[in-house]
C-alpha cells in the first residue's frame, strides 16, 4: 500500500500497542522473550495503518477498559494478537 495511504504512525502504534494491553500482551516482554522482532512489531503496526478502522477501534477500547479475551473481529492484527496471547497464557 502507498505510504500516503497509511494512516499516521504514531496514532497506529499506540492503537496496536492498546489492542494488546487490553488483551494482556506486553510488546516490551514478547520482544524481550523473543516472541516478538522488532520487524514483527513494524508489520503489526503497519497493517494496522493500513486496516482503516481507527475510528472503530476507538471506540472498541473506550468500551473494553479491562483485560479482552480477544482482539475486536475487524482487528486486522487479531491472529497475531491471539496467537501472542495464547503463548503468553501458556506460561502463566
Amino acid at each position: 500500500m502507498p505510504r500516503q495511504m497509511l494512516g499516521q504512525i504514531e496514532k497506529h502504534f499506540w492503537l496496536t500497542r492498546s489492542v494488546a494491553r487490553s488483551m494482556g500482551i506486553s510488546f516490551t516482554e514478547v520482544m524481550a522473550e523473543g516472541r516478538l522482532s522488532a520487524e514483527g512489531y513494524a508489520a503489526l503496526v503497519t497493517r494496522c495503518r493500513a486496516a482503516g478502522c481507527s475510528k472503530e477501534c476507538a471506540i472498541w477500547l473506550a468500551k473494553n477498559r479491562g483485560i479482552a479475551t480477544s482482539a475486536p473481529e475487524f482487528c486486522a492484527n487479531a491472529d497475531q494478537l491471539a496467537a501472542l496471547r495464547q503463548r503468553s497464557n501458556l506460561r502463566m
